[in-house]
Order: structure tokens, then sequence, then C-alpha cells
């Protein structure tokens, strides 16, 4: 009986839903602004929202949650900006403030999304037991290895491309080089010159493979591939990227060997101690080591935050034996946390599901030979653009 009790999975005690009535707060503490809802009859759930870089504290889930007597607690954070070690501070600190001015919740799920998925990550990574469960959504889910993509992409940029993309003297003149230079010898999605394609097949791999409406998503951040937005909101982050480790892939047949790319191409090593586990953990590669179940969601065509993400994540657990505490969706849409409300309620209830009655969900094989098939089953609309018409049946 003890050996089924086991099987069974993680339970949590029901405790008696609280009897006062619904409150609202708001003000600021030690991270920022905060607000904090407690429904009727609260159930003793709590959402820990984390939100996206340069976004609003408004979370997506308000109604979800409060309809159904979970709080919610939401932070601005103390500062603009990509501060993942000040953020994941400013998240414990709103859990204790929720807990003095409330009391202490059953349990806890952190929210993150876009930038706060890494926010909710490194938060589980490097605060075991502090939270029962996370939610990512469109999240920056292998952390730094947002910012390894970003330079790896520029690096390869420049090479094919013949343009210098690293040694501008500001800016401005970056911006010049790449449409004056750039732009004319590769072209854009999906007008590419022949050296476009080439960059085209480097940046699928780099992205996570062939993966449906890819292309859709790319053209809002194209430009930023190659002239990132460089400066004090992204220094921290972009000071710990690093391509020291970076295969670059190339389809064959494009006259271009891939042993050669891989020689010649600007190579990027981060600053002396950025990403350093002792001095600056969260800016450091994630372990995989998590102790609480994970449900991710993320659209294939996110040309923000690419779903390679993902699947360099769902390695880290394989390699830390950690993968069964983690699932992850593929929606199939182009955007950056574009998601239907209704596939990002789901994934909720089942997360909660999960934790309470050890009912593990389903999810996708973001690792998959083939990637073309991912998300049918948690895409409720299909995207006119997708490749696979059929309209498959929705798990609700």
């Amino acid at each position: 009986m003890v050996l089924l009790a086991l099987a069974a999975g993680p339970t949590l005690p029901r405790v008696p839903a609280s009897d006062e009535g619904s409150s609202s707060r708001r003000g600021t503490y030690e991270g920022g602004r905060y607000l904090i809802e407690v429904p009727a009859g609260w159930n003793g759930g709590l959402v820990l929202f984390a939100h996206g870089f340069r976004g609003t504290f408004d979370s997506p889930l308000t109604s979800h949650l409060l309809d159904r007597g979970y709080a919610l607690a939401a932070s601005s954070y103390r500062t603009e900006g990509y501060r993942i070690d000040l953020f994941v501070d400013d998240m414990r600190a709103l859990l204790d403030l929720f807990i003095r001015e409330v009391r202490r919740p059953r349990w806890v799920v952190i929210h993150g999304q876009s930038m706060g998925g890494h926010v909710a990550i490194a938060s589980l990574e490097l605060h075991p037991g502090l939270y029962q469960g996370a939610l990512i959504e469109c999240g920056v889910i292998d952390g730094i290895g947002l910012a390894d993509f970003y330079v790896a992409a520029r690096a390869a940029a420049e090479y094919l491309g013949g343009v210098n993309l690293f040694e501008a003297p500001d800016r401005e003149t970056l911006i010049r080089r790449v449409n004056g230079q750039w732009l004319p010898r590769m072209g854009a999605p999906p007008a590419y010159t022949e050296r476009g394609r080439r960059f085209d097949s480097v940046l699928k791999y780099l992205m996570g493979g062939d993966l449906p409406l890819r292309l859709q998503g790319m053209p809002p951040y194209y430009i930023r591939y190659v002239a990132p937005d460089v400066g004090p909101a992204t220094r921290e982050l972009l000071r710990a990227a690093s391509t020291v480790q970076v295969r670059y892939r190339i389809d064959p047949g494009l006259g271009v060997d891939e042993n050669e790319l891989n020689a010649k191409v600007r190579r990027i090593a981060p600053a002396e101690g950025a990403r350093s586990q002792s001095a600056n953990p969260a800016f450091a590669e994630l372990t995989g080591r998590i102790t609480v179940p994970v449900l991710a969601i993320h659209e294939t065509g996110d040309g923000r935050v690419p779903f390679s993400l993902q699947q360099a994540y769902r390695r880290r657990t394989l390699a830390s034996g950690t993968s069964h505490l983690l699932i992850q969706r593929a929606v199939r849409w182009p955007g950056h946390c574009a998601f239907d409300g209704e596939v990002r309620e789901q994934a909720f209830d089942d997360l909660v599901a999960w934790i309470e009655q050890g009912t593990k969900p389903d999810g996708d094989d973001v690792l998959a030979a083939d990637v073309s098939t991912l998300g049918l089953r948690w895409t409720p609309i299909r995207h006119p653009e997708d490749p696979v018409q059929r309209r498959e049946p929705y798990r609700k």
C-alpha cells in the first residue's frame, strides 16, 4: 500500500476554504510595486506572476484564478531591464509579503512569462522547496541560452554577409551598416538572396529545426538578430553570452562548408566571472535540477524567444535525471506570447491537477527527430499558413 501511494505521485492536503471576503491590495515594497488579489472563499492556492521584459505585472490568468478560488500576487520588480539576479529575490520578497499580509498558502506556483520564465526556472533551481510548481509560457526556460542564441546568430550573420557587425563605434553606425550593406546582400524573410538563404539555414538550426510557422514569426525580430538593442537594460545578460560551445549547422548544397563555417565564424567568450555559479548564479548556465512539476507552453514560430530553448532545457533535465518533472507543449503559431487564453488556462489547470492529485499531464516530445507535427494537440485555432491544415481535436 505504501508503494502504491508513492507511485500515485505528490498529493497535498486540502484545507478549509477561507470564509473571509475578497480583498485587493496594492502598494510598494522592496521589490517595487505589488498587487495582491485574494478571492472570497480562497482555497489556499497562490500564484505568483513574474512578468516579461518591459512588461506589466497584469497577469493574463487573473480572471481564471479568481473565479476558481486561487489567490494572485504580482510584482513590478524593483527596476527595469533584464536583471534576473534581482528579480528572483523580488519574487521571494513578494511571497514573504503575502504571508505577512494574508497568511501562508498551502501551495505556491510561480507563473513566468517571457523573461519571467527565466525568473521562474532560476527560482526553482536556486531555491528548491520555495515553490511547489511552475507554469512557464513563451519563456526563457534555458536562461542565459537566450543571450547565446542572439550572439551566435549575429556572428553567423557577420560571417555569411561579409559585413562587420560587432565593431561599429555606435548603434547608429551599426544600423547604417546593416541597412546599407548587410540587408542588400542578404534580403529578409521570405525574400532572401543566395547569401540570405545560407543565413536562414543556420538560423533554422539555432532556433530548433524546421518548426511550423518559424518563417512567419521571424520578421518582427529579424533585425534584432544582427543589430540588437545593446544598452544598460541588457548589459548583464549580454556580458554573460557565449558562443564558445555553439556548433553551427547548415544544410548541404548552399555553397558553405559546415566545418569551415565553425572554424572561421567569430567566437564570443563571456566576461570574466559572468557565468559563475558561485558569483553570478542567475546568469550562469542552468543545471536542469528541478524538484517540482514544471509545465511549459511555447509557440513554434516564436522569433523572439526561440523554441530551441525548450529543447536545450529538456536536455539538461535528461542529464540531471529530472525530465519526469518537465512537461512541454508546443503551440503552432507565429509570434511571442500570443497564446489563445484557453491554451494557457488549460495548462494551468493541468499543472494544478499534477500538484494536487499526482495526475501527470501530457505534452510533446520537443526532441523528436521530426518537429513538423509538434503542437497538433495543443493548438485550438489553426493558423491559415500552417502546413498541416487538417483540424485535430483539442484536448480540454
